[in-house]
């Protein structure tokens, strides 16, 4: 209950975002198909506002919800590279970038993001800025990739490491389904924290979220 009432102040907070994307997100929430909630967008727009990155990389484009937001909260000279293979979201992201993606900012790769993650590797591709949110039993093993695409100085956020909150619980409380899920999460997070190349905070807003920092190797 206090969670809720500060949520709903901070929201009274909040500063207004374009009707575009205020009906994206409307829509989403009535037909439950997930999207950054909106304390994840808030933490977006200050990094995104802040650091100005010059090529994004999103892992997960959904319906292009996320995407375009962080369009809005970036200079039109940034690009914004965005991977996904479901058919029935690439089908709303496909409709929605194309009608709201009026200055070509957004390029949406289509495909399973393991290999298309691959293909940007092998290409020498790099991003100063990448934001994961796809399937989250999948980030342990898109991580690799991902610092290899990062640049040094590049940001790297994680959403939903929480897992519902499921990922603080012990393995026994949490559905048998979920059980892999959680394991590997931990793990991600426990690599985030030590990995040797990277400065990681975790952050307990939306359903939790870390932001890491590529150091120089040493």
């Amino acid at each position: 209950m206090e969670e809720q009432r500060v949520e709903v102040f901070f929201d009274s907070l909040r500063p207004d975002y374009p009707d575009y994307l205020n009906a994206l997100e409307k829509e989403a929430l009535r037909t439950e198909v997930p999207i950054i909630r909106r304390a994840t967008r808030d933490i977006l727009r200050y990094l995104l506002k802040t650091k100005k990155p010059k090529r994004v990389l999103e892992v997960g484009t959904a319906i292009g919800y996320s995407a375009l937001v962080m369009q809005y909260c970036l200079p039109p000279e940034s690009e914004i590279t965005t991977i996904e293979k479901v058919e029935m979201r690439l089908v709303e992201a496909r409709k929605n970038l194309e009608k709201y993606d009026d200055k070509n900012q957004i390029t949406l790769l289509e495909g399973d993001a393991t290999e298309v993650l691959q293909q940007l590797c092998e290409k020498e591709e790099t991003f100063d800025f990448i934001f994961m949110d796809a399937a989250k039993g999948q980030y342990l093993s898109f991580l690799p990739n991902v610092l290899q695409l990062l640049e040094i100085g590049g940001t790297l956020v994680s959403d939903n490491t929480l897992h519902d909150r499921d990922v603080i619980e012990s393995r026994y409380a949490v559905t048998r389904r979920d059980r892999t899920i959680h394991a590997r999460m931990r793990e991600y997070l426990y690599l985030l924290m030590h990995h040797e190349q990277l400065e990681t905070i975790c952050l307990t807003e939306g359903d939790g979220m870390t932001i890491s920092t590529k150091l120089e190797e040493r």
